[in-house]
């Protein structure tokens, strides 16, 4: 199993089923599809919290992020360009691109990234409030 630390501004998105991804950086040992992954605040810390009950990695996938004018420009995931980027920052937690784009200079600076990004599943219950998915749409 494995664990991933996050900023303790990201665990209410994450509790409440709206952020289902993290975008990481090559490492040995990432999640694997299939597996349950550990969730936390202050990783490695006596202050280190659980944020939800381990959830299963769905996806892991390759992922660029590029920048233009010290503005995040372009992202691709699994080499297919994000065609909204407003919408893939929201799902990464941040209110839009800006944001991502600022929290991205601070950690990283304007230098291009490669890595992954790692999607897991969420109770239904907490998916079922997320306020895009429409009922009528998405019924089978």
């Amino acid at each position: 199993m494995v664990a991933y630390s996050f900023q303790a501004r990201f665990a209410p998105l994450i509790r409440e089923g709206l952020k289902l991804q993290t975008i990481r950086g090559h490492r040995a040992r990432h999640a694997r599809p299939g597996e349950r992954v550990q969730l936390f605040t202050g990783l490695r810390t006596k202050q280190a919290s659980r944020i939800v009950a381990d959830p299963v990695c769905i996806t892991v996938s390759n992922c660029e992020i590029t920048f233009a004018s010290a503005r995040i420009s372009r992202v691709v995931v699994a080499g297919l360009p994000v065609r909204d980027l407003d919408m893939f920052a929201a799902l990464d937690g941040f209110e839009d691109l800006g944001d991502m784009t600022a929290f991205w200079l601070e950690r990283h600076g304007a230098k291009a990234f490669s890595g992954v990004l790692i999607e897991w599943a969420h109770p239904r219950s907490a998916i079922e409030t997320l306020p895009w998915l429409s009922r009528e749409a998405g019924a089978a």
